[in-house]
């Protein structure tokens, strides 16, 4: 078991240094305050990893678009384009 690249040794000492620090009756306030804090960054890093997803989507959609709409002006300029014929009459 390798938790951020501390092993169970490191992290059993670390459990006890806290206990001794904090003590035993705020030691499950700041684990609660601790999975809170990172409960609510890993949010705001999805929310931001959504929002630049979409930005890059909208960019390379944007391109595409632009490059479609030039082919097909220059289909109805040179009289290729799919557009029905007028009537004659």
């Amino acid at each position: 078991m390798n938790l951020f690249g501390i092993g169970p040794g490191e992290l059993l000492l670390i459990l006890i240094l806290a206990l001794i620090v904090f003590g035993p009756r705020r030691l499950p306030e700041i684990g609660k305050s601790l999975g809170q804090m990172m409960r609510e960054f890993r949010q705001a890093s999805d929310e931001i990893t959504g929002q630049l997803r979409q930005e890059i989507d909208a960019a390379t959609e944007a391109p595409e678009a632009a490059s479609d709409s030039s082919r097909q002006s220059a289909q109805d300029r040179d009289g290729t384009g799919a557009s029905p014929a007028e009537p004659q009459e």
